[in-house]
């Protein structure tokens, strides 16, 4: 009697427990839960504890309350100057709603499935109003916050609330880059031939002026040089002249001296004069 009633007592127990196990749950601090009966929501728990359901009739469905990323994969976009980029973008949420993220989603991979798909139409109606030049200035920030506008608001209607957006990368396609590249280079080419252009023009010039400089300097020089010689050669005859009339003797004497330097400049120079003549008369007697 005692053995069956020990054993009575452990099915009782072994029953009790399994039904407590079946009607206690605990919600962490980082999570959030919808009960459901026969999968109709019967409640919603966002508090963390120990938590009471109908054992074996209800059942639990716990979702992440912290904030959540999805990394999408990046798409083309097509922008307003009919140029395509390749935009890679990084996505922050949190589930708000749990009641309603079951109702539209259940769980969240489809919820990344409905978040990319709003990523992508958002981003290709925000970017296809703008162009590159747009994208790349300091609007840019502004562009992204409209596309995560738009982006939240789509994703309201299934219980989630987007943090944040960023454009990470924005890329042209491969097949666009090798052109720009090479529309690009084409330019720098152009731009170099016509510095080097310009260059050989002002080199041109500057040589141009510096000739014509140098003539007209070499032009005053020389015309400076005549006016002193002149003005020397003047100086000299009008002393020459003046020594002249004051000394006939030694002018005569002065001058004989010259024709004898300048006749006899030559070494090889042969001459047949006769010494009586005039030409030698201060070899006999100098002047007194």
């Amino acid at each position: 009697m005692k053995t069956e009633k020990l054993f009575g007592v452990g099915i009782l127990l072994a029953v009790l427990f399994v039904v407590l196990s079946s009607a206690l749950f605990i919600i962490d601090q980082t999570e959030q839960a919808i009960v459901l009966q026969f999968g109709e929501p019967k409640k919603v728990i966002q508090e963390p504890g120990l938590k009471v359901k109908i054992p074996f009739i209800q059942n639990v469905i716990k979702y992440d309350n912290r904030i959540l990323s999805l990394d999408p994969p990046a798409r083309e976009v097509l922008l307003s100057d009919k140029k395509r980029i390749v935009v890679d973008t990084l996505l922050r949420f949190k589930i708000v709603d749990p009641l309603k993220f079951y109702k539209a989603l259940q769980n969240e991979e489809m919820a990344h499935s409905r978040l990319n798909d709003a990523n992508v139409s958002s981003l290709r109606d925000v970017l296809g109003k703008h162009d590159m030049k747009t994208l790349l200035s300091d609007k840019r920030t502004g562009i992204m916050a409209q596309i995560k506008d738009e982006v939240d608001t789509k994703a309201t209607a299934f219980g989630v609330d987007v943090i944040d957006l960023r454009i990470r990368r924005a890329d042209l396609p491969d097949e666009t880059s090798q052109a720009v590249f090479a529309r690009m280079r084409s330019e720098r080419e152009r731009e170099a031939k016509e510095f080097r252009a310009q260059g050989l023009q002002n080199n041109q010039k500057i040589k141009a002026e510096a000739d014509r400089d140098k003539i007209k300097i070499l032009a005053e020089a020389q015309k400076r040089a005549q006016i002193i010689r002149g003005e020397g050669d003047k100086e000299a005859t009008h002393t020459w002249a003046k020594v002249a009339n004051e000394d006939r003797e030694f002018y005569a004497f002065y001058r004989s001296l010259e024709a004898y330097k300048k006749s006899m400049k030559d070494n090889n120079t042969s001459m047949v004069i006769d010494p009586n003549s005039e030409f030698f008369k201060f070899f006999k007697k100098l002047p007194k």
